[in-house]
């Protein structure tokens, strides 16, 4: 399958759009490919474009400005779509990098396009709706996991929603996105492996 069959199947399936539909994007998305701990986006620069992930895992995060001490925020991964949210909508600077943890492919399309799409065709105008809440819903997740569940569900859900990020990202990343030490999160992995 070429990257935009993997698209397009992503996007039918989860949106109900047809082929009809998803053509009429095609002159905008663009492949791009990036290397290990490059940024697909970075702190105070305007976010144009929303990616789908063909392959890869790309890293949220925020720098203290006076320890110099990153916090983790939120990993996309596999065909999950992505873009710093708030800077996109709002057209304004980033509060966060995005930064790729692993050698990752990515499709994009430039915001203009994506508007031009949602004027052009009501199955895209509900893609759009259905990405911000899907984006919504993710936030408060990870809000309601920090405010109600422990470390340990916290990590089950991560894994859930990012099976192969174990392998792809530095513990260290893990630990911080969990909001908790290394050796709190090498004893919930111990558990796991006992459960």
């Amino acid at each position: 399958m070429t990257e935009l069959e993997v698209l397009e199947e992503a996007l039918c399936s989860a949106t109900g759009m047809d082929k009809e539909s998803f053509s009429l994007s095609l002159p905008y998305w663009q492949l791009k490919t990036y290397k290990k701990n490059e940024f697909y986006n970075e702190y105070k620069n305007v976010c144009k474009h929303l990616a789908f992930i063909i392959s890869g895992v790309f890293r949220v995060y925020r720098v203290n400005e006076e320890t110099g001490d990153e916090r983790n925020v939120i990993f996309f991964s596999r065909s999950q779509f992505m873009t710093s949210y708030k800077s996109f909508l709002n057209q304004e600077p980033c509060n966060y990098y995005t930064e790729s943890m692993i050698n990752s492919t990515v499709v994009y399309i430039h915001i203009d396009h994506l508007n031009q799409l949602y004027h052009q065709s009501h199955q895209w105008e509900k893609f759009g709706r259905l990405t911000a809440e899907a984006a919504f819903n993710d936030v408060m997740n990870n809000t309601e996991g920090f405010l109600f569940k422990g470390p340990e569900d916290r990590y089950l859900e991560m894994i859930k929603k990012h099976p192969d990020i174990i392998n792809s990202v530095p513990l260290y990343h893990i630990a911080s996105y969990l909001g908790i030490q290394g050796p709190s999160l090498s004893r919930i992995r111990k558990r796991m492996v006992g459960k």
